[in-house]
């Protein structure tokens, strides 16, 4: 869920610098300026939940690896 939470944020991101340097509707800044907010708390308890998991799958399956591809 990761990759997707960064692409919406990215998305925000892009669509209120559009709207930033094309002097668009404050409205719609706003909005995509909160959207980029929101998903900053999402993301944060996405990357502690993943995290969690992979240390509570390790603890319980003891043969259960987890590779990190970076």
């Amino acid at each position: 869920m990761v990759p997707f939470a960064l692409g919406g944020m990215a998305a925000f991101a892009v669509a209120a610098v559009i709207l930033l340097l094309a002097h668009g509707p404050s409205d719609w800044l706003r909005t995509a300026v909160a959207g980029l907010l929101v998903g900053i708390p999402g993301l944060i308890t996405m990357l502690r939940h993943d995290a969690n998991r992979r240390r509570r799958r390790a603890l319980s399956h003891p043969e259960f690896r987890v590779t990190d591809p970076g």
